[in-house]
């Protein structure tokens, strides 16, 4: 996945993220007894908190990049990454958090 080349761009890739989680909520709650949904609600609220605080922090300017440090939400990454479906999105969003447009 390309970087985003514009603030509008990334702003629509954290907000794709936060959809992401909104559906893979959805899918854990209709496959309740699903061994996935077991792993996917070790890590699903972190993600969503995270996501939802850093696309709050960015639609009211409180955001600022690119920043010397990871994004809150990669330590979760880093731990369940082979689990999270659009981890792809979250290490494009990421890498933009540190190296800016």
């Amino acid at each position: 996945m390309n970087n985003p080349a514009t603030w509008d761009e990334y702003l629509d890739l954290v907000h794709q993220a936060v959809y992401e989680i909104d559906e893979l909520r959805a899918c854990i709650d209709e496959d309740a007894g699903d061994e996935d949904a077991e792993l996917y609600a070790q890590f699903i609220e972190p993600l969503d908190f995270h996501l939802r605080k850093l696309f709050d922090d960015m639609t009211s300017g409180r955001y600022q990049f690119p920043a010397a440090t990871d994004l809150a939400f990669m330590p979760v990454v880093q731990k369940y990454g082979r689990a999270i479906p659009f981890r792809v999105l979250l290490e494009t969003i990421n890498r933009t958090h540190r190296k800016g447009l």
